[in-house]
């Protein structure tokens, strides 16, 4: 399960509610790439059949089955700060990490390091 942090939950609240879809919720998901191996990825998205889907505090969460298994016990969480600010992923299942924390190594290893592109 990925859970969302306060801030990161009010935060997603107020983009959703520009949104003006109720179908959409926040897909989290991993991607081959990033200079560990795998690299993050959120967008708006409406949940397909073989989701997880996770209800926290009115928003609903979206991980497909591949993102899952890496995704387990991860935390979601929101800066507001001027410089470093923005979403975040606390992953437990990390075992290395990039210095951007966009990207990350788990203990199975995979994915196709790449230079990050920020």
């Amino acid at each position: 399960m990925v859970t969302l942090t306060q801030e990161a939950m009010e935060k997603v609240k107020g983009l959703l509610a520009d949104k003006q879809r109720e179908d959409l919720g926040l897909r989290i998901f991993i991607r081959e790439g990033g200079c560990r191996g795998y690299s993050y990825g959120m967008a708006w998205d409406s949940p397909s059949e073989d989701d997880q889907v996770f209800e926290q505090g009115g928003v609903r969460v979206l991980v497909d089955p591949v993102s899952t298994i890496y995704l387990d016990g991860a935390e979601v969480d929101f800066k507001d700060e001027l410089m470093g600010g923005g979403f975040t992923i606390h992953n437990p299942n990390a075992t290395s990490t990039c210095g951007c924390g966009q990207s990350f190594r788990s203990a199975s290893g995979g994915g196709k390091a790449c230079s990050c592109s920020h």
